[in-house]
């Protein structure tokens, strides 16, 4: 029973190596959920998609040898013993073990990794609506810059024309208090009457 032995030793070599493999596909699902990075930007796709084909790839290979040692186990010319059929038996029922439970597992996979997506498209969505928030405020603070401006210019011309009437009162009342003074002198000094003029007039 050579063939035994050499497929025995290589169905437990791959039985180990599944099951360390296995492992660390189950461990990246629960670190993708906890952690709920960017699925996309930390690369755990590509993680996930390359365990998924080494996983797979040993199961296959697993089936194989267990079906190898199945067609031993139904061997009439030269049946193997007892405990043969009793590992044989066993290496059939860890092989269905762990195709059930790498079904199971690739389910928690996609589970973690579509919410670790949305998750992702949430976060993204949020930032955009902030930064169109953020762009609306800027543009309402510069119209209200531009308001605010506009306003302390009006008040510069109100003040400067108010300055002006100032002005151009001082100078009207300049004007008229010399023409009060004129004409509130005495009519012989400054407006001679219709007498003085005969009287100063050359006779002929």
């Amino acid at each position: 029973m050579s063939n035994y032995d050499s497929l025995h030793r290589q169905c437990r070599t791959l039985e180990s190596l599944f099951d360390t493999k296995l492992t660390a596909y189950a461990r990246l699902a629960s670190s993708i959920t906890r952690n709920h990075d960017d699925v996309e930007a930390s690369g755990s796709t590509e993680r996930w998609h390359d365990l998924e084909v080494e996983v797979d790839e040993l199961l296959e290979k697993l089936q194989e040898i267990n079906d190898q040692l199945s067609a031993l186990a139904e061997d009439t010319e030269n049946p193997p013993s007892q405990s043969m059929l009793r590992a044989i038996q066993r290496h059939r029922e860890v092989y269905l073990d762990y195709a059930r439970e790498l079904r199971r597992t690739k389910g928690n996979v996609k589970t973690a990794l579509d919410q670790a997506n949305l998750l992702s498209g949430v976060r993204n969505d949020i930032d955009a609506y902030k930064s169109s928030a953020a762009d609306s405020l800027l543009a309402e603070r510069g119209h209200i810059d531009n308001s605010h401006r506009m306003t302390d210019d009006m008040l510069a011309q109100a003040y400067e024309t108010r300055a002006e009437f100032a002005r151009q009162r001082t100078t009207i009342s300049g004007i008229n208090a010399r023409m009060q003074g004129v004409l509130s002198k005495p009519h012989s000094s400054s407006f001679p009457t219709a007498q003085q003029l005969l009287t100063d007039r050359p006779h002929n």
